[in-house]
């Protein structure tokens, strides 16, 4: 066992245009008051961290850590959630996704597409380049709109899915073997590895590689109604990345998990600030320090009600109160004693 590390925060939802949240300097200082000692980081968004810049020089990738640093922050991975996702779109998504990508691209998929493997490429090298030995991602879906289907599916689709899916990630895993980084795949509606069952179809069909890992957010299975304790039971030899997101599910006489088309603050099932929804996060802490989980406690916040700065700073606290430091000896150490076979036979009375 291994005592959790934390409190970071993932910047995707806090980026802006208005200070402190527009420069690397700013957000991180910003993160640094409100509690967090990490911060996990987005790549989509130079102002953040040039990918390219990041690359080919060392001495940008010094000033960007150093800038952390200096304000008592440690980058805890890097992130590719919208490039991972540009991996695997469905035609039925074009248009929405065409807005992740460069305006030069938008109307081209397959020049998306490329881009993409590109970018994730890129970022796993990075990783490798800062010290990072783990970098979180989305799968992509194509599979996706077949997922409750009518009519139904043409046999050997969704096979035909995860097949093409794997293939388009299977050099993307290699090169993170290469480098030394695991891939961990935010399992989360939306993407084709959205649960336990697609993550297992993906994994065969990438032969078990030991870089397709998982990040864990138990908000997503709150609002799947899935076993979100019995998972990391599961799963924990696959779990590398961890984000506390907290959710809650409220089924009506009116509607359940699909939630009627309603925005978030009127689905029965809906995203919650840590600490106010229904995720066991003690379960939740206790379960992934009793496996050796050895990374990062990352608050993602997204909720219906609270306003993020007020999110942010209380998730800090919730993520400190909740990590547990583990003991160095057993409860029970004080019994133990040196007993030679004889003392062991008269024990037994035998």
């Amino acid at each position: 066992m291994q005592t959790i590390k934390g409190p970071a925060l993932f910047l995707a939802q806090f980026i802006g245009g208005a200070s402190p949240f527009d420069t690397w300097d700013g957000i991180t200082g910003w993160a640094a008051g409100c509690g967090y000692v990490g911060v996990q980081v987005p790549t989509g968004d130079p102002r953040m961290l040039d990918l390219d810049r990041a690359l080919e020089s060392q001495d940008y990738r010094d000033e960007f850590l150093g800038t952390a640093l200096q304000n008592g922050i440690e980058v805890t991975e890097l992130s590719t959630h919208i490039q991972g996702q540009l991996v695997a779109v469905h035609p039925a998504y074009d248009v929405g996704f065409d807005a992740f990508a460069p305006e030069s691209l938008r109307g081209n998929p397959k020049a998306r597409q490329e881009w993409a493997v590109d970018q994730v490429a890129k970022a796993i090298r990075v990783s490798r380049l800062m010290g990072l030995d783990r970098m979180a991602t989305f799968s992509g879906a194509l599979a996706w709109p077949y997922l409750y289907p009518w009519p139904q599916r043409a046999p050997g689709l969704v096979e035909a899915a995860f097949d093409t899916l794997a293939a388009r990630w299977r050099p993307l895993l290699d090169l993170a073997e290469d480098q030394g980084v695991d891939i961990c795949y935010e399992i989360h509606p939306g993407e084709d590895l959205h649960d336990g069952v697609t993550f297992e179809m993906f994994l065969d069909r990438v032969n078990g590689h030991a870089r397709a890992n998982m990040l864990y957010d138990p908000s997503h299975y709150v609002l799947q109604q899935l076993d979100y304790l019995q998972h990391i039971d599961i799963y924990h030899d696959r779990i590398r990345m961890f984000h506390v997101k907290d959710a809650e599910f409220n089924p009506t006489g009116r509607q359940g998990v699909y939630g009627g088309f309603q925005s978030w603050v009127d689905r029965a099932g809906r995203f919650r600030s840590p600490g106010d929804g229904q995720v066991d996060f003690g379960g939740v802490f206790s379960k992934l320090t009793q496996y050796g989980f050895d990374g990062w406690a990352v608050v993602e916040w997204e909720c219906a009600l609270k306003h993020p700065e007020d999110g942010a700073r209380e998730g800090a606290a919730f993520v400190r109160d909740h990590i547990i430091r583990v003991t160095p000896h057993a409860f029970d150490d004080f019994a133990a004693s040196s007993v030679d076979e004889a003392a062991l036979k008269e024990m037994l009375g035998i």
